[in-house]
């Protein structure tokens, strides 16, 4: 209990803070204009972390890489207080690698919520337009290359479910290489 009370609310923080920097880097390189509610929010939560570090880390192309490194950061900071917790120092040069998985099983875990939302709006005939746009220029990419071969059943699109169930697989393997990942620390 002293260890699952912290662990949840550091992943309540951390996939919070991180899930909104690379929902930023996301949003940056589909060129979404952060002009909407979304937008603001994911400016507002992120910016205190991102705009220092993109003094010294450029961004490349389309991609921010500022945003990407302080989502790296905040998993890793979330892995080393857990470590501290446990009091389990003895392989700290694990950590970065550690972190990585743990910032790619944050970002599988927002792309499938991503779908998931996007999946429910299109089944609500009045959901705001805005949102709607919003969401299917941050998913598209995402089912697109599903929809080559899946064809519509009965009217119904099913490769937001396909692209879920990929994601999850991808889940999967990654949660089996952080336990191992974990074996190795302790």
């Amino acid at each position: 209990m002293l260890y699952q009370i912290p662990s949840f609310l550091l992943d309540v923080i951390v996939g919070l803070l991180g899930g909104a920097c690379l929902l930023r880097l996301y949003m940056q390189y589909h060129r979404v204009p952060f002009g909407n509610p979304l937008g603001r929010f994911v400016f507002a939560i992120t910016d205190w972390i991102v705009l220092p570090l993109r003094r010294i880390v450029p961004a490349v192309k389309r991609w921010d890489l500022a945003s990407l490194i302080a989502a790296w950061l905040l998993v890793m900071l979330k892995f080393l207080l857990l470590w501290l917790l446990v009091g389990n120092l003895g392989r700290i040069a694990t950590l970065p690698l550690v972190s990585l998985v743990g910032l790619m099983q944050l970002a599988i875990s927002g792309l499938t919520a991503l779908l998931v939302v996007y999946a429910v709006l299109s089944w609500i005939p009045g959901a705001s337009p805005m949102l709607l746009d919003l969401i299917s220029r941050l998913a598209e990419p995402l089912v697109r290359p599903f929809r080559r071969f899946i064809p519509l059943i009965g009217g119904v699109d099913l490769s937001p479910l396909a692209a879920i169930v990929v994601l999850q697989v991808i889940a999967i393997v990654l949660g089996n290489l952080l336990v191992f990942a974990y074996q190795l620390t302790f």
